[in-house]
């Protein structure tokens, strides 16, 4: 018996990198099918010279991207050309909170930045330095890419963000082989034919790294008025001080996240982005599955 990884899953064919370093093209035991779960990229797996057949217990289990056991989500957000956006990194935040993924918020283009723009980022970033871990790169100087490297060394992650944000430079300046011209990523990467039938991981930087179609933008549907309030991690910390248990935050008096506004200690644009997404739930149509 061997033990692995599935790197790559087309048409019900499973790639499986070894501990030693070897690839096994196999089927997955009909067992599978009658547990009603298949074996996902990501998995760790036992297996034989033909067969998958037994996967280790899943520390995640995403449905899009069909992908299971990420240790971190890229986020990746451009300084300018495109502007930087606080609205879309407080959506982009949300989702990955939602799907039990740890976030890394990346800024790239900074050297498009005047030293005062760049002083105004971030400031306006120091708050989210308190919760997440911030990266601001340039892949024209090369600034903080070494940095980039050890932080995909040895795990699985997914790249998400706004488009044009520099996805395939970051890719280019860490990894030579890939030689991509802008806004080619989502061909490297498989995107337009990345489905459950072909799924893959592509390895950079002693880790590997997956495209991420089910991260393009913040679906509602199956969200709860709940899981708004509590995946906003800020808010959750503090909704322990709040005078009323379940506190939205919003309208209840004794609100320790409305107190904390008040003096200053949370920025306007991030309660303003939370109060949106939680009134675009409520304005929502009910929708049925069928």
């Amino acid at each position: 018996m061997k033990e692995g990884i599935i790197v790559k899953l087309i048409g019900g064919l499973y790639t499986v990198k070894a501990d030693d370093g070897k690839k096994y093209e196999l089927k997955a035991r009909g067992k599978f099918r009658h547990l009603g779960e298949s074996p996902k990229v990501g998995d760790h797996v036992v297996f034989d010279d033909f067969y998958i057949l037994n996967v280790k217990k899943r520390n995640n289990n995403l449905v899009r991207p069909p992908i299971c056991n990420v240790d971190q989500a890229i986020l990746i957000n451009s300084a300018k050309q495109p502007d930087f956006s606080l609205q879309l990194l407080d959506r982009f935040l949300l989702q990955i909170e939602l799907a039990g993924i740890r976030p890394v918020i990346v800024v790239t283009k900074i050297d498009l930045l005047t030293n005062e723009e760049r002083a105004r980022l971030e400031e306006m970033l120091s708050y989210y330095q308190k919760f997440y871990d911030i990266l601001f790169i340039s892949n024209k100087t090369g600034e903080n890419v070494e940095q980039m490297k050890s932080i995909l060394a040895h795990k699985i992650s997914v790249f998400a963000g706004q488009s044009g944000a520099g996805k395939s430079s970051i890719l280019n300046a860490l990894d030579s082989s890939f030689q991509l011209n802008t806004g080619e990523i989502s061909k490297a990467l498989g995107r337009g034919r990345h489905t459950t039938r072909h799924v893959e991981l592509y390895e950079i930087c002693e880790g590997y790294v997956a495209d991420t179609p089910g991260f393009s933008k913040l679906d509602l549907f199956n969200v709860t008025e709940e899981d708004i309030r509590d995946h906003f991690v800020d808010f959750a910390t503090l909704s322990q001080q709040c005078r009323f248990r379940g506190c939205y935050h919003d309208h209840e008096p004794g609100c320790a996240v409305k107190r904390e506004l008040e003096k200053g200690n949370i920025p306007q644009s991030r309660y303003r982005n939370y109060l949106q997404t939680l009134q675009e739930l409520r304005q929502q149509k009910p929708r049925y599955p069928r």
